[in-house]
């Protein structure tokens, strides 16, 4: 820290976990060090949180324990459209609106508006559990998750395989979910993938396997006819 530090960085680690003989300051101590330099400190979350997720910072702890400015995704935890987000102390946020770049970067009215309708949900945080699809793969319990499975599999002869889930997308990077898919042959893995729309799975031990835990029910009869029609 000298006179040529204008701004004290903590990015957090979103989508990696160092694990083992590993330690780091906490955000309050380096709160403290920006305070006694006279510096702001920025908390770049990554991912975004607004609802505890258990192993993600949520941007509220983030400007409570110290951040000056909190910056995080529209989309990946948060639900919305892809957009990057400044919350914390108003000045901060007003020199930041008037930088002339921020013409450049800001997003559009479609943008805001999707936002808008994403971040209302989360004044009900029990609708946005409901409502956010993201949040919603994340708490469904296997139960559901399995119906879908055996659906799937109903309807394109394959067989319902037990499986874990990883949550992925610069989020949770040690998240296991307990998840069922429908297992098919392998050979389907290329096809899928250049199908309209494209039908992603995992190929383990010999076999396709299409997790069922990011399917909605709506969407399990699209996903049997595309497996349907690349045989």
């Amino acid at each position: 820290m000298n006179e040529a530090t204008a701004l004290l960085l903590r990015v957090h680690q979103s989508n990696f976990r160092l694990v083992g003989f590993t330690e780091q300051p906490s955000l309050a101590e380096l709160a403290a060090v920006a305070r006694r330099h006279d510096v702001p400190l920025l908390d770049d979350l990554g991912s975004g949180a607004l609802l505890d997720l258990s192993d993600e910072p949520t941007v509220q702890g983030s400007l409570a324990a110290g951040a000056d400015l909190v910056c995080f995704s529209g989309d990946k935890l948060l639900g919305g459209p892809q957009a990057g987000i400044l919350v914390g102390r108003a000045d901060l946020i007003d020199r930041l609106r008037r930088h002339p770049l921020h013409r450049a970067l800001r997003a559009d009215k479609l943008g805001l508006a999707a936002l808008e309708g994403t971040l209302l949900l989360y004044l009900d945080p029990a609708r946005a559990l409901r409502e956010v699809p993201v949040l919603q793969m994340l708490h469904e319990n296997g139960a559901g998750v399995r119906m879908r499975a055996e659906r799937l599999a109903t309807a394109v002869g394959g067989e319902v395989e037990e499986t874990v889930a990883r949550v992925g997308g610069g989020a949770l990077p040690l998240s296991e979910l307990p998840s069922f898919a429908c297992a098919v042959e392998e050979t389907l893995a290329a096809p899928l993938r250049l199908h309209e729309p494209p039908v992603i799975g995992i190929v383990r031990d010999g076999r396709l396997l299409l997790d069922c835990r990011t399917l909605a029910d709506n969407e399990v009869d699209e996903v049997a006819a595309a497996v349907r029609a690349c045989r």
